[in-house]
Protein backbone atom coordinates (compact mmCIF):
# COMPACT_ATOMS: atom_id res chain seq x y z
CA UNK A 1 0.00 0.00 0.00
CA UNK A 2 3.35 2.31 1.12
CA UNK A 3 4.50 1.54 -2.51
CA UNK A 4 1.58 2.41 -4.03
CA UNK A 5 1.02 5.99 -2.50
CA UNK A 6 4.93 6.71 -2.96
CA UNK A 7 4.58 5.81 -6.90
CA UNK A 8 1.67 8.01 -6.75
CA UNK A 9 3.38 10.95 -5.47
CA UNK A 10 6.64 10.03 -7.69
CA UNK A 11 4.24 10.39 -10.26
CA UNK A 12 2.24 13.83 -9.18
CA UNK A 13 5.41 15.40 -9.04
CA UNK A 14 6.81 14.51 -12.14
CA UNK A 15 3.83 15.90 -13.31
CA UNK A 16 3.90 18.88 -11.69
CA UNK A 17 7.30 19.55 -12.64
CA UNK A 18 6.49 18.94 -16.27
CA UNK A 19 3.50 21.39 -16.09
CA UNK A 20 5.92 23.96 -14.88
CA UNK A 21 8.57 23.41 -17.33
CA UNK A 22 6.12 23.69 -20.26
CA UNK A 23 4.83 26.98 -18.84
CA UNK A 24 8.28 28.48 -18.74
CA UNK A 25 9.03 27.49 -21.93
CA UNK A 26 5.40 29.63 -23.06
CA UNK A 27 6.59 32.59 -20.75
CA UNK A 28 10.03 32.67 -22.08
CA UNK A 29 8.69 32.18 -25.80
CA UNK A 30 6.49 34.85 -24.79
CA UNK A 31 8.86 37.50 -23.50
CA UNK A 32 11.33 36.51 -26.51
CA UNK A 33 8.22 37.36 -29.60
CA UNK A 34 7.28 40.55 -27.44
CA UNK A 35 11.02 41.80 -26.82
CA UNK A 36 11.90 41.07 -30.81
CA UNK A 37 8.49 41.96 -32.61
CA UNK A 38 8.13 38.59 -33.65
CA UNK A 39 4.78 38.08 -34.75
CA UNK A 40 4.82 34.26 -35.02
CA UNK A 41 1.20 33.75 -36.37
CA UNK A 42 1.79 35.37 -39.33
CA UNK A 43 5.26 34.07 -40.08
CA UNK A 44 3.60 30.42 -39.64
CA UNK A 45 0.65 31.31 -42.11
CA UNK A 46 3.20 32.17 -44.46
CA UNK A 47 4.63 29.01 -44.64
CA UNK A 48 2.61 27.94 -47.35
CA UNK A 49 3.24 30.62 -49.38
CA UNK A 50 6.99 30.77 -49.00
CA UNK A 51 7.04 26.99 -49.92
CA UNK A 52 4.69 27.20 -53.15
CA UNK A 53 7.09 30.08 -54.13
CA UNK A 54 10.12 27.99 -53.46
CA UNK A 55 8.68 25.00 -55.99
CA UNK A 56 7.78 27.11 -58.31
CA UNK A 57 10.97 28.62 -59.26
CA UNK A 58 14.13 26.56 -57.56
CA UNK A 59 12.70 23.06 -59.75
CA UNK A 60 15.10 22.58 -62.11
CA UNK A 61 13.94 23.32 -65.43
CA UNK A 62 15.13 21.88 -69.03
CA UNK A 63 16.53 24.60 -69.33
CA UNK A 64 19.13 24.36 -66.30
CA UNK A 65 20.23 21.03 -67.43
CA UNK A 66 22.98 23.00 -69.35
CA UNK A 67 24.56 24.46 -66.61
CA UNK A 68 24.95 20.70 -65.19
CA UNK A 69 28.84 20.28 -66.79
CA UNK A 70 29.93 23.52 -64.90
CA UNK A 71 27.79 22.44 -61.68
CA UNK A 72 29.24 18.67 -61.23
CA UNK A 73 33.25 20.35 -61.85
CA UNK A 74 32.67 22.43 -59.15
CA UNK A 75 31.13 19.94 -57.19
CA UNK A 76 33.92 17.83 -57.51
CA UNK A 77 36.40 20.38 -56.49
CA UNK A 78 34.38 20.87 -53.82
CA UNK A 79 34.61 17.10 -52.35
CA UNK A 80 38.33 16.74 -53.16
CA UNK A 81 38.67 20.35 -50.90
CA UNK A 82 36.75 18.76 -48.29
CA UNK A 83 38.33 15.08 -48.32
CA UNK A 84 41.93 16.76 -48.61
CA UNK A 85 41.24 19.58 -45.39
CA UNK A 86 39.22 16.90 -43.53
CA UNK A 87 42.79 14.21 -44.32
CA UNK A 88 45.07 16.92 -43.13
CA UNK A 89 43.60 18.04 -39.67
CA UNK A 90 42.88 14.39 -39.11
CA UNK A 91 46.65 13.51 -39.04
CA UNK A 92 47.03 16.83 -36.81
CA UNK A 93 44.18 15.91 -34.80
CA UNK A 94 45.29 12.57 -33.97
CA UNK A 95 49.05 14.06 -32.65
CA UNK A 96 47.27 16.50 -30.68
CA UNK A 97 45.09 13.48 -29.19
CA UNK A 98 47.69 11.48 -28.35
CA UNK A 99 49.49 14.00 -26.48
CA UNK A 100 47.04 15.74 -24.75
CA UNK A 101 44.94 12.21 -23.53
CA UNK A 102 44.79 11.17 -19.95
CA UNK A 103 46.00 7.98 -21.86
CA UNK A 104 48.94 8.90 -23.80
CA UNK A 105 49.70 12.60 -22.58
CA UNK A 106 52.74 13.04 -21.64
CA UNK A 107 51.95 15.45 -18.46
CA UNK A 108 49.36 17.85 -17.28
CA UNK A 109 50.36 21.38 -18.78
CA UNK A 110 50.24 19.32 -22.40
CA UNK A 111 46.80 18.20 -21.46
CA UNK A 112 45.57 21.66 -20.93
CA UNK A 113 47.11 22.90 -23.63
CA UNK A 114 45.49 20.61 -25.89
CA UNK A 115 42.14 21.09 -24.69
CA UNK A 116 42.47 25.17 -24.96
CA UNK A 117 43.19 24.56 -28.43
CA UNK A 118 40.72 22.41 -29.75
CA UNK A 119 38.11 24.38 -27.97
CA UNK A 120 39.37 27.80 -29.51
CA UNK A 121 39.38 26.18 -32.95
CA UNK A 122 36.42 24.42 -32.03
CA UNK A 123 34.13 27.30 -30.94
CA UNK A 124 34.75 29.78 -33.40
CA UNK A 125 32.09 29.50 -36.12
CA UNK A 126 33.45 27.90 -39.39
CA UNK A 127 31.65 31.36 -41.39
CA UNK A 128 33.85 33.37 -38.87
CA UNK A 129 37.00 31.88 -39.66
CA UNK A 130 36.06 31.91 -43.57
CA UNK A 131 35.43 36.07 -43.48
CA UNK A 132 38.78 36.18 -40.75
CA UNK A 133 40.94 34.72 -43.93
CA UNK A 134 38.72 36.27 -46.60
CA UNK A 135 40.92 39.37 -45.77
CA UNK A 136 44.28 37.74 -45.38
CA UNK A 137 44.28 35.29 -48.16
CA UNK A 138 41.53 36.58 -50.18
CA UNK A 139 38.81 34.89 -52.61
CA UNK A 140 40.59 31.77 -53.80
CA UNK A 141 40.56 27.71 -52.46
CA UNK A 142 43.40 27.97 -50.53
CA UNK A 143 41.10 30.08 -47.86
CA UNK A 144 38.23 27.55 -48.02
CA UNK A 145 40.91 25.34 -47.25
CA UNK A 146 42.07 26.79 -43.92
CA UNK A 147 38.35 27.37 -42.52
CA UNK A 148 37.73 24.11 -43.05
CA UNK A 149 40.83 22.49 -41.89
CA UNK A 150 40.51 25.02 -38.80
CA UNK A 151 37.30 24.21 -37.59
CA UNK A 152 38.05 20.21 -38.29
CA UNK A 153 41.08 20.12 -36.27
CA UNK A 154 38.99 21.80 -33.40
CA UNK A 155 36.22 18.80 -33.37
CA UNK A 156 38.86 16.07 -34.36
CA UNK A 157 41.12 16.56 -31.64
CA UNK A 158 38.57 16.58 -28.90
CA UNK A 159 36.94 13.50 -31.05
CA UNK A 160 40.31 11.32 -31.05
CA UNK A 161 41.24 12.52 -27.43
CA UNK A 162 38.12 11.29 -26.02
CA UNK A 163 37.84 7.99 -27.90
CA UNK A 164 41.78 7.19 -26.79
CA UNK A 165 40.54 7.46 -23.12
CA UNK A 166 37.50 5.99 -23.59
CA UNK A 167 38.83 3.03 -25.75
CA UNK A 168 42.35 2.19 -25.13
CA UNK A 169 43.16 3.02 -21.14
CA UNK A 170 42.65 -0.76 -20.62
CA UNK A 171 45.13 -1.55 -23.52
CA UNK A 172 48.09 1.09 -21.78
CA UNK A 173 47.36 -0.06 -18.23
CA UNK A 174 48.14 -3.92 -19.31
CA UNK A 175 51.25 -2.65 -21.96
CA UNK A 176 52.40 -0.23 -19.18
CA UNK A 177 52.40 -3.52 -16.52
CA UNK A 178 54.89 -5.28 -19.20
CA UNK A 179 57.41 -2.78 -19.07
CA UNK A 180 56.35 -1.64 -22.41
CA UNK A 181 57.90 1.96 -23.50
CA UNK A 182 56.07 4.73 -24.27
CA UNK A 183 56.08 4.31 -28.31
CA UNK A 184 55.54 0.81 -27.66
CA UNK A 185 52.29 1.39 -26.23
CA UNK A 186 51.14 4.32 -28.22
CA UNK A 187 51.58 2.33 -31.64
CA UNK A 188 51.81 -1.08 -30.64
CA UNK A 189 48.66 -0.86 -28.35
CA UNK A 190 46.80 2.21 -28.47
CA UNK A 191 46.49 3.13 -31.93
CA UNK A 192 45.82 0.08 -33.28
CA UNK A 193 42.84 -0.64 -30.97
CA UNK A 194 41.07 2.97 -31.72
CA UNK A 195 41.85 2.87 -35.49
CA UNK A 196 38.61 1.74 -36.22
CA UNK A 197 36.84 4.47 -34.46
CA UNK A 198 39.08 7.19 -35.47
CA UNK A 199 38.67 6.03 -39.12
CA UNK A 200 34.93 6.33 -38.48
CA UNK A 201 34.79 9.65 -37.28
CA UNK A 202 37.18 10.61 -40.50
CA UNK A 203 34.38 9.20 -42.56
CA UNK A 204 31.80 11.30 -40.70
CA UNK A 205 33.75 14.49 -40.87
CA UNK A 206 34.48 14.15 -44.55
CA UNK A 207 30.54 13.90 -45.10
CA UNK A 208 29.49 17.18 -42.88
CA UNK A 209 32.84 18.89 -44.99
CA UNK A 210 31.45 18.54 -47.64
CA UNK A 211 28.28 20.59 -46.69
CA UNK A 212 30.50 22.88 -45.30
CA UNK A 213 32.71 23.21 -47.99
CA UNK A 214 29.46 24.60 -49.85
CA UNK A 215 28.39 27.82 -47.49
CA UNK A 216 32.49 28.65 -47.38
CA UNK A 217 32.57 28.78 -51.29
CA UNK A 218 29.90 30.81 -51.29
CA UNK A 219 31.52 33.01 -48.58
CA UNK A 220 35.12 32.80 -50.18
CA UNK A 221 34.10 32.82 -54.08
CA UNK A 222 35.18 28.93 -54.62
CA UNK A 223 33.84 25.54 -55.49
CA UNK A 224 29.94 24.98 -55.70
CA UNK A 225 28.72 27.43 -53.42
CA UNK A 226 30.38 30.41 -55.75
CA UNK A 227 28.43 28.56 -58.34
CA UNK A 228 24.69 28.74 -56.61
CA UNK A 229 25.46 32.32 -55.21
CA UNK A 230 26.20 33.08 -58.78
CA UNK A 231 22.94 31.98 -60.25
CA UNK A 232 21.21 33.04 -57.24
CA UNK A 233 22.09 36.65 -57.24
CA UNK A 234 21.47 36.74 -61.25
CA UNK A 235 18.15 35.54 -60.42
CA UNK A 236 18.49 31.89 -62.04
CA UNK A 237 16.46 30.31 -59.40
CA UNK A 238 15.98 26.76 -61.62
CA UNK A 239 20.02 26.49 -62.06
CA UNK A 240 20.63 27.66 -58.29
CA UNK A 241 17.36 24.62 -57.18
CA UNK A 242 19.83 22.03 -59.86
CA UNK A 243 22.74 23.54 -57.76
CA UNK A 244 20.96 22.14 -54.26
CA UNK A 245 19.81 18.80 -55.85
CA UNK A 246 23.43 18.38 -57.03
CA UNK A 247 24.74 18.84 -53.42
CA UNK A 248 21.48 16.72 -51.77
CA UNK A 249 23.02 13.40 -53.92
CA UNK A 250 26.16 13.86 -53.70
CA UNK A 251 26.15 14.18 -49.55
CA UNK A 252 23.53 11.37 -49.36
CA UNK A 253 26.18 9.11 -51.67
CA UNK A 254 28.67 10.11 -49.59
CA UNK A 255 26.75 9.32 -46.00
CA UNK A 256 25.40 5.80 -47.62
CA UNK A 257 28.58 5.01 -48.95
CA UNK A 258 30.90 6.18 -45.04
CA UNK A 259 28.24 4.39 -43.26
CA UNK A 260 28.50 1.41 -45.60
CA UNK A 261 32.18 1.38 -44.48
CA UNK A 262 31.81 1.93 -41.67
CA UNK A 263 29.87 -0.99 -40.52
CA UNK A 264 32.54 -3.29 -42.19
CA UNK A 265 35.04 -1.78 -40.09
CA UNK A 266 33.35 -1.79 -36.61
Amino acid sequence: MENVKMESNIFRKRTQLRIIFAIIIVILYSVSSFVLDFEGEAVFLSIPEGVLWLLKNFIPTQNSVKYLPIILKTAFQTILLAISATSISAFFALIMAIIGSETTGFNKVMKIFVKITASFFRNMPIVAWSLILLFSFKQNEFTGFLALFFVTFGYLTRTFTETIDETAGYIAEALKSTGASYFQIVFQGVIPTVAPQLVSWLLYYIENGVREATLIGILTGTGIGFIFNLYYKSIRYDAAGLVILTVIVIVTGIELLSNKIRKEMM
